[in-house]
């Protein structure tokens, strides 16, 4: 089991390819990140001036998400967005592009909010064409597509492990995964005990922060060692993505990470 940093919420008071850098001082030698630029299709430059920031650091990068619409405005994905389907499939071939430079090999495809005008079954359908896509061009490098359980988005259908299981059956290939978001699960009721040992097998990338308050391990009640623990003690061998919103200054807020380092390595 291995520590990353998400460093599209870590290291945001520097700019974005200033963040990989920073990451290694730290001692994160891998990183991951949501879709890193403003549109679905970014022009060859800022492909380039992300890898070589990345290569320039000397961080491997672990873990990227597809194309998920205007985040900041609260859109939470396109995959079963009607008539967005070109935008995705543009983010997954750029997403392969750069996992053939970098060797990412786990990709986020966040499932996307329900649509007022657009029935359930529409937007699933529309879903499970789309997954299949992404797995199919991920599985030519290796890859797998995860899917994510959000909390704080109640448009966002996938609450559950059991939710985003749900997706991944429907999908006709098996290179689809459950993202294990702690932080997420936690909020939206899941017994995590339950979740770290019944999927265990199903698990294909882990995300940690505390809750309440979505802030570094010790700010909240959550015992995420305990859980990280009981992961690796289960058979978890993948990277363990640190995925919150620091109290402060980024550096300051790593305290924990000698103590997990340890206790996981």
């Amino acid at each position: 089991m291995v520590l990353d940093a998400n460093l599209s919420i870590l290291f945001t008071e520097l700019p974005l390819l200033e963040r990989p850098r920073a990451a290694k001082r730290a001692g994160f030698d891998a990183v991951e990140f949501w879709w890193p630029f403003d549109t679905a299709s970014p022009t060859p430059a800022e492909v380039d001036a992300f890898v070589d920031a990345l290569d320039a650091a000397d961080t491997k990068l672990v873990g990227l998400n597809f194309f998920a619409g205007d985040m900041p405005a609260g859109d939470r994905g396109i995959v079963s967005w009607p008539g967005r389907q070109g935008e995705f499939a543009d983010s997954v071939e750029i997403a392969v592009d750069i996992a053939r430079r970098t060797g990412c090999r786990t990709f986020n495809a966040l499932y996307g909010n329900r649509i007022a005008g657009f029935t359930p079954s529409e937007q699933d359908e529309l879903a499970d064409a789309n997954l299949l896509v992404a797995a199919t061009a991920v599985r030519a490098i290796d890859g797998t597509i995860v899917l994510e359980p959000l909390s704080g988005a109640p448009d966002y259908p996938l609450l559950t492990a059991a939710d985003a299981l749900a997706v991944a059956d429907r999908v006709p290939l098996d290179d689809v995964a459950l993202l294990c978001d702690l932080y997420h699960l936690a909020v939206n009721g899941d017994d995590l005990d339950t979740v770290t040992s019944k999927h265990i097998e199903r698990i294909g990338h882990v995300q940690f922060a505390d809750a309440p308050g979505r802030g570094e391990p010790g700010s909240g009640r959550l015992d995420l060692l305990r859980h990280l623990t009981t992961l690796a003690a289960n058979g978890y061998r993948g990277h363990v993505g640190a995925e919150y919103r620091p109290t402060g200054a980024t550096a300051d807020s790593l305290g924990w990470l000698p103590t997990f380092r340890r206790e996981l390595s």
